[in-house]
């Protein structure tokens, strides 16, 4: 479980594997390294990946041919930046919401709009998940826990604050790129619940 509250933003250093298969992924990193051992998860772009070795400045992870499937980790290159957060204690503060790192989909970045203090990113989602969005509804945006500013027919807006846009990949985002997208649980588990 995790909160969404990006802790570093590590690095691709090397990837074993083909872009559909399972793959091994280097990630260079620092301040996650800190209390983390082999066996632990941690949040990679949204998704929850389980450390199998851990070096000085680097861990490894792997992510299985279901994962790569559902998500953007098959897309990542050796120099990409990516979200790093490691599982919550139950001694941790939720500044997020609570984050699975169980990505449902993908999204497409439509449009970056710049304001004065912020910017405001639409994204494109397949119209079978704009169930799950609500106005002011949590969402986790390639592992980062954002608040829905607006629902449209098949997209979302997320307002993106000077602090988010300077610590995780949102620095880096432009029209055209995919993101993975893990909708809010209560709305899921709602919606189990109430169709069965």
């Amino acid at each position: 479980m995790f909160t969404g509250i990006i802790e570093e933003v590590g690095s691709v250093k090397g990837i074993i594997g083909s872009s559909k298969g399972g793959r091994k992924f280097t990630i260079g990193c620092r301040k996650v390294m800190e209390d983390i051992s082999i066996g632990d998860s941690l949040s990679v772009n949204g998704v929850c990946l389980t450390i199998v070795k851990k070096l000085k400045n680097e861990v490894n992870v792997e992510a299985v041919e279901e994962t790569i499937k559902k998500t953007t980790l098959g897309g990542l290159q050796t120099g990409d930046p990516v979200n790093l957060e490691r599982a919550a204690t139950l001694a941790s503060r939720v500044g997020g919401h609570m984050v699975q790192g169980h990505v449902d989909t993908t999204a497409k970045v439509m449009s970056v709009e710049r304001l004065e203090l912020s910017r405001v990113f639409r994204f494109r989602l397949l119209r079978q998940y704009m169930k799950y969005i609500i106005p002011v509804g949590s969402i986790a945006v390639n592992g980062v826990s954002l608040t829905v500013a607006e629902k449209l027919t098949d997209s979302f807006k997320v307002a993106i604050i000077p602090h988010t846009l300077e610590n995780t990949t949102f620095s880096s985002l432009r029209v055209g790129d995919i993101v993975n997208i893990e909708l809010d649980m209560m709305a899921k588990y709602i919606e189990s619940l109430l169709t069965k």
